[in-house]
């Protein structure tokens, strides 16, 4: 099983602050439920990871300016080689 989970920053919250609410909004969820969730617990690591070991700085500077520009900025992660992996997609937007 291949999890990947979009993450989309706006103006208003940065990739580092939209990974941190999606980790808690999973986390939260989980522990909502009364039976175990593998698919839901993946997420939760696989986020915590990427929270871990990017390079918030980096992606911020890499994303901001294009989400400045009207463009839609996606992260793809997923998990590679036992690390987490992104993917940053642009999209214009109407």
């Amino acid at each position: 099983m291949n999890l990947v989970i979009e993450l989309i920053p706006t103006a208003s919250h940065c990739i580092e602050t939209t990974a941190k609410t999606e980790h808690w909004k999973s986390v939260d969820e989980y522990l909502k439920k009364a039976n175990e969730d593998k698919r839901l617990e993946e997420r939760i690591e696989l986020l915590k990871a990427f929270l871990e070991t990017a390079d918030f700085s980096m992606l911020r500077q890499q994303s901001e300016k294009h989400i400045i520009d009207g463009k839609q900025v996606t992260f793809k992660l997923s998990m590679k080689y036992g690390k987490p992996w992104y993917e940053m997609t642009l999209e214009h937007r109407p």
